[in-house]
């Protein structure tokens, strides 16, 4: 049984009439429209629309009759893929202009030791309030570790948006044969403009599977620890108190 979200194609659909739109009009605001731009608006507006969810050619039929009818709902639609479209275009991501293979995950069929994403927040050790504009690097021995695509980056940064969060997703590792247990020492390093930098180690024990983990799997993640980091001063005012 396979369960669809029709809600998709429509979404898709009206996003890329109104980026034509935009570009027939030359509309000032439109500062991009590749690929990567135009699936990061259907991203944001699918994730404020209710799903319609079906599985079978008769619910497919059903379902695209009823939102074809629904005004409110296509409406609604077009109301956030318009504000979708002015947001990305006023912060697009980095890597936004590059091929879309280059922004696509790897699936190959060889033995590799695929890494669970790894999530965090950086904190201010005062507050205890996320932290905006904190640089968070991963390494293994000291060496900056590659993300599994490019839309995944390393050193990563937080942003307001996201209240200090940081995520990473490293490139699966060749490994002989598919069974083999190991063990994977990681590091993170923390900081951030006017605070004391922070280091962070831990250790993954991961089995080799027969191909890469292509999909992401939000259950197949890693929660690290909140990491709390302190302003210089504060942390020079404790060290003269304790002294």
């Amino acid at each position: 049984m396979n369960v669809h979200n029709i809600m998709e194609e429509v979404v898709s659909q009206h996003v890329n009439e109104l980026y034509e739109q935009a570009k027939e009009a030359h509309s000032p605001w439109l500062t991009c429209d590749c690929e990567n731009c135009r699936l990061d608006t259907i991203s944001y507006v699918l994730n404020r629309v209710a799903p319609k969810y079906v599985v079978s050619g008769r619910g497919v039929t059903y379902s695209s009759n009823s939102l074809a009818d629904d005004h409110q709902i296509l409406a609604d639609v077009d109301a956030l893929a318009l504000e979708g479209i002015r947001l990305i275009s006023a912060t697009k991501r980095p890597f936004h202009s590059l091929p879309r293979k280059d922004c696509e995950l790897p699936n190959h069929e060889q033995p590799v030791f695929n890494f669970p994403t790894f999530m965090g927040t950086v904190l201010d050790g005062s507050t205890f309030e996320p932290i905006t504009g904190a640089t968070v690097l991963l390494t293994n021995e000291g060496i900056p570790l590659e993300m599994i695509d490019k839309t995944w980056v390393n050193p990563a940064k937080t942003f307001f948006s996201t209240r200090g969060s940081y995520s990473f997703w490293v490139k699966p590792l060749p490994a002989e044969s598919a069974g083999i247990q190991k063990k994977f020492n990681f590091t993170i390093e923390v900081s951030a403009p006017d605070y004391e930098p922070v280091v962070y180690s831990f250790e993954v024990p991961l089995e080799s599977e027969p191909s890469v983990q292509s999909e992401i799997n939000s259950v197949y993640s890693l929660k690290i620890k909140d990491l709390v980091i302190f302003k210089s001063d504060i942390k020079n005012d404790m060290e003269w108190y304790i002294s």
